[in-house]
């Protein structure tokens, strides 16, 4: 049985590799976003600052908290079975509950899912303890206060509503008073973000640039102090006592210092941001590594230690070997942190995942309108139509000349953003150093503040000050949000519950559950790997659109736009042709599966088309005015024929699965045989729509389409009367003749569609 759970303990700290991997996916938006969003430096550069603060983060942390050793469940009344169950539901638990969230590309907390793995885990023991009737060595029957410390799950919970309400407003405050002070036109490095060129007075922009740098740096230094630090090995008592005593000189003579040195390098046309930004970027890196670097190997290397400890004392009987031991503070050898350093280091620079989580956080904060990653909600719509009624109440009692000014001050259409950039150097500067302080104070006061939740809900906060959100857009950002923000909170009651059964299994099921166990898990991961790697890159279109927002100039947003509806009405009728041909040859040769899939993929294929229609019309305001006014018409036009397409192949496909579900009477072969041809000619009015050499023009494309609708009118007829001279089943052919009336349908929406795009310029 020892050599059993020896290797139980290998495979937890197998499994905290994977651990590692997987959190640093979850957690790298920490301290990404908010340099890949400003483009402040090339994505290799700002992931190997990233790197270097992660492993120094890691390599000078003096190990781990004690949550995973006497945190959460008071060790000295658990054996060392107990614990091995609850150690080995946590890491299974935790590897498959992050790496689904990372894969969703939806930020979580690590800290949270811990915590609650913990809690559930060991709260699943103590119930079985008390139900047994387990005491303590004076024979007094434990209580659930005796073996559980849930203080720590409830410092967790207030920290989650602290950090996202606090760190949303003061996001949103602190970025408006910077907006108001800087405008989105303002001088650095030398140059201007003015459109149109406008640099401004030299020393009052390199006195702004520098006290604004001065505050920054300051902040990051003192939050490197306070939090980057607080854990290594160079923080000794003494210095800590001597940071703490001197906090008023520390911080007001870094910043008149940093000030000073910040105007001057601005002076000389030095990117003071970028630096500002990047330090700010290796300060949460840092931080992160040296202070959640428990959430990810905490559980393996407390296992490891309650092995040694059984080995050497416990003869053999796992069920009464009580894990005293724990309650002794960890002391964790360098060279696992270093290890563990390497590996974080290696899974920032190679992860996928971790550019997928950043994507959501930087999309849901970008200045410019785009395309949207989430939908509406009837949520986000009260609150939307709520906010503007009190954002009219505001500024009805407000000074119009007030009002005004400000609104100068957020005119971000007279700027121009770095070449794939999200926002500017202000807001990342915000982000960072906000971010930084709000853990840093959360620190010194005791409260476990999220880096998770407070990096997102600030950057949340900054954007919806630099009116990123317009009336457009603000209903799916706040959709987006609320999306995150219950992600954390299902976080908690997913882990909590997994872990709970998971634990309850591995208790009663024993070494046969534990194998089982270590196989799904295993098993879970590689198909999560395997699956993510598979996924797609931008597409034609994806590439088009984004270079149509990006772009200054109107005459080429509209051959972007034109080039853009093009991409994606021809992949929306090859769709419709494939799914045709899919739907009709699974009706006349009884086959099931294709019409059920079809189902889904009409659905995708209605989303994909509304999410065209939001780009397409982004695209539309961005060009000539009048323009847009002439062609407006057409496109809606195209674009309502093409929406009907969907629906005929639904109204096609619905039927027919009902038909062959039910296994009903076939359509008749000779009805069937004809039909095909038909449903050639169909296919072939795709085929000339398709195609983009021009060798069809629409007058020719709709003529076809108009006489093949006669011809199947005429059959439609046909069919009809043939019901009434032979004996025929009747379901099957109202179903038959449901397809040719679709057909008739959709080949008027392929004409109506031809004719659209024939005048908005895409034939």
């Amino acid at each position: 049985m020892t050599t059993f759970f020896f290797g139980i303990v290998i495979f937890l700290i197998v499994l905290a590799v994977f651990d590692l991997i997987v959190g640093v996916s979850n957690d790298a938006v920490n301290f990404l976003n908010s340099a890949i969003g400003a483009k402040v430096a090339k994505y290799r550069t700002i992931v190997i600052i990233a790197a270097v603060g992660v492993f120094a983060g890691a390599a000078m942390s003096n190990g781990m908290m004690d949550v995973a050793r006497h945190g959460i469940l008071t060790p000295q009344y658990f054996s060392f079975y107990d614990v091995m169950c609850v150690f080995l539901a946590v890491m299974v638990t935790d590897v498959i509950l992050l790496d689904i969230f990372n894969t969703l590309g939806m930020p979580t907390s690590t800290t949270v899912s811990m915590v609650f793995e913990l809690l559930g885990g060991a709260f699943a023991i103590a119930l079985i303890k008390i139900v047994s009737g387990a005491t303590d060595a004076a024979g007094t029957l434990l209580t659930m206060g005796d073996l559980l410390n849930t203080e720590k799950a409830l410092s967790v919970i207030i920290g989650i509503f602290l950090s996202v309400a606090i760190a949303f407003v003061l996001g949103t405050l602190v970025q408006w008073i910077a907006r108001v002070i800087f405008s989105f036109t303002y001088r650095v490095n030398g140059t201007t973000t003015d459109i149109s060129g406008e640099t401004g007075n030299l020393m009052s922009s390199s006195l702004k640039i520098g006290i604004f740098g001065g505050i920054a740096v300051t902040s990051i230094i003192w939050f490197l102090l306070i939090n980057g630090l607080k854990g290594s090995t160079i923080m000794t008592p003494e210095l800590k006592a001597l940071v703490n005593e001197n906090t008023v000189i520390i911080l007001g003579g870094g910043f008149v210092i940093f000030s000073a040195m910040m105007t001057l390098l601005s002076a000389f046309r030095l990117p003071v941001l970028k630096f500002v930004v990047l330090l700010g970027t290796f300060a949460l890196a840092m931080a992160f590594a040296g202070n959640d670097l428990v959430n990810f190997v905490g559980v393996p290397l407390t296992g490891l230690e309650a092995y040694n400890d059984f080995a050497s004392n416990g003869n053999g009987d796992t069920s009464s070997f009580m894990m005293t031991s724990l309650m002794d503070s960890a002391k964790t050898p360098i060279v696992y942190l270093i290890l563990a350093g390497v590996v974080m280091v290696f899974a920032l620079v190679f992860s996928k995942k971790a550019q997928n989580v950043v994507k959501t956080s930087v999309d849901l904060s970008r200045q410019d309108e785009g395309d949207e990653m989430f939908g509406s909600s009837a949520v986000a719509r009260i609150l939307v139509r709520n906010t503007q009624k009190t954002a009219t109440v505001i500024s009805s009692i407000i000074p119009d000349k007030v009002g005004k000014w400000v609104d100068s001050r957020f005119n971000h259409d007279a700027s121009v953003l770095a070449e794939g950039a999200a926002f500017d150097h202000i807001r990342a500067a915000v982000n960072l150093v906000l971010a930084g302080l709000l853990v840093a104070i959360g620190t010194s006061m005791k409260l476990p503040l999220s880096t998770t939740y407070v990096t997102f809900m600030v950057a949340m906060g900054s954007s919806l000050a630099d009116r990123a959100w317009s009336r457009e857009s603000a209903v799916f950002r706040i959709t987006g949000v609320l999306s995150v923000i219950g992600g954390w909170f299902i976080t908690a009651g997913a882990a909590f519950i997994l872990c709970y059964l998971m634990t309850n299994v591995l208790y009663f099921g024993s070494s046969v559950a534990m194998v089982v166990a270590i196989c799904l898990a295993i098993f879970l991961l590689i198909r999560s790997n395997i699956k993510f790697t598979g996924e797609p890159k931008d597409s034609e279109a994806d590439i088009t659109f984004k270079q149509l927002i990006r772009s200054k100039d109107k005459t080429e947003r509209w051959a972007l736009l034109k080039q853009h509806v093009s991409i994606c009405t021809r992949e929306q009728m090859q769709f419709s042709a494939d799914c045709y041909r899919r739907i009709t040859d699974a009706f006349l040769h009884e086959e099931y599966r294709p019409l059920r899939h079809a189902t889904h993929e009409i659905e995708t294929a209605r989303k994909q088309l509304k999410r065209q229609r939001r780009r397409d019309i982004i695209g539309l305001r961005k060009i000539d005015p009048i323009l847009g006014v002439e062609k407006n018409t057409w496109y809606f036009l195209a674009n309502s024929a093409m929406e009907q397409m969907i629906y005929c192949l639904k109204r096609i496909n619905d039927p027919c699965r009902e038909h062959i579900g039910n296994n009903f009477t076939p359509v008749s072969p000779e009805y069937s045989h004809a039909f095909f041809g038909f449903q050639k000619n169909v296919l072939t009015i795709f085929d000339m729509c398709i195609d983009n050499t021009g060798a069809y023009s629409a007058t020719q494309i709709r003529q076809t389409a108009e006489a093949l609708q006669k011809r199947l009118s005429n059959y439609h007829k046909e069919v009809i009367d043939s019901m009434q001279r032979h004996t025929v089943n009747i379901e099957s052919t109202t179903v038959f003749l449901n397809v040719i009336q679709e057909t008739q349908l959709l080949l008027s929406s392929i004409r109506h569609a031809v004719r659209g795009l024939d005048k908005f310029g895409c034939m």
